[in-house]
């Protein structure tokens, strides 16, 4: 029986830029980071030789889940892999969708800092976060994160 998500995972190609990117743009705390070498490793990832350097974020303000963290950013030093085609029309794609109070500023931060966005926060239209805004943006490898800023509650 699965209980819970345990974290977010997946493949970075600069473990320290990609720690910068995620602390002291979006926020994240970083917990900690370790090496990972060895057959247990090794037997894991399914790659002989592995050799990954790991980081664990977690966002300050979110109820931590058991495994301490929220996100972890893996370095492959060995084996190394490729660049995929990150496209979120790509079947495997994925993305990682935060939540915030104030998209419009977060936007124009990031924006300032050389963030490549897809667009600018666009207003959801219909379904259950009619009245929302949404926008999507890379982080440093062109990994997904979609900004979302929940819709205002109606007044009473």
């Amino acid at each position: 029986m699965i209980l819970s998500v345990w974290h977010t995972s997946w493949t970075v190609s600069d473990l320290d830029r990609s720690i910068a990117f995620y602390r002291d743009l979006l926020g994240f705390e970083l917990v900690g980071t370790k090496v990972r070498v060895g057959s247990f490793i090794e037997r894991v990832v399914g790659f002989e030789g592995a050799n990954l350097r790991i980081a664990f974020l977690r966002i300050p303000s979110a109820p931590t889940p058991r495994s301490g963290h929220h996100l972890e950013l893996i370095e492959y030093v060995a084996p190394k892999g490729i660049k995929l085609d990150l496209q979120t029309c790509n079947v495997g794609a994925a993305h990682l969708a935060l939540g915030t109070d104030s998209i419009r500023e977060t936007y124009e931060r990031l924006t300032a800092h050389g963030v490549t966005f897809v667009s600018a926060p666009v207003q959801v239209e219909s379904g259950s976060i009619a009245g929302a805004y949404a926008c999507y943006l890379r982080d440093p490898d062109g990994f997904t994160i979609e900004l979302v800023q929940p819709p205002t509650p109606a007044p009473a």
